[in-house]
């Protein structure tokens, strides 16, 4: 006499997938929210100066950045200072004036954050102090990094 054992049910052995949009949907929320995309891309080489007092400015939405530095050349060389402002190489500095002028007519609440290489010479930051004063920025600060203690 022979007996067949037969399982009465079968469990089903799928994973469940109903919270998996939910899983997704909040890992890309998550993503979007923590992510800082780079928006600038730099074509002069900014090594910031060192210094002990800093002020961190909580509204970045109102910064525009003026860098001035050497110029990158192919082949990790360097040329001439310049200056960029967003993503261009401004060709003269009087150029400044009309484009800061313009940005203050958009958005008067405008800070300027000028980030200058340590190595930079003073006349063409002054030359940008000039310009800038002319288009009628008065609200302008000095990017740094903060001194190390050694």
């Amino acid at each position: 006499m022979s007996v067949h054992f037969h399982k009465k049910s079968r469990a089903k052995q799928e994973i469940p997938t109903a919270s998996l949009p939910d899983i997704i949907f909040m890992l890309l929320i998550f993503f979007m929210v923590s992510t800082v995309l780079r928006e600038v891309d730099l074509k002069v080489r900014v090594q910031l100066p060192d210094a002990e007092a800093i002020q961190k400015i909580e509204q970045k939405r109102l910064v525009s950045y003026v860098y001035i530095g050497p110029e990158k050349l192919e082949g990790n060389q360097i040329g001439d200072n310049r200056v960029q402002i967003d993503d261009a190489l401004v060709p003269e500095i009087t150029d400044i004036r009309q484009l800061m002028f313009r940005r203050l007519q958009d958005e008067p609440r405008t800070i300027i954050s000028l980030r200058v290489d340590e190595e930079s010479e003073t006349g063409i930051l002054y030359d940008v102090q000039q310009e800038l004063r002319e288009a009628g920025t008065l609200r302008i600060n000095y990017s740094t990094k903060r001194l190390t203690p050694s």
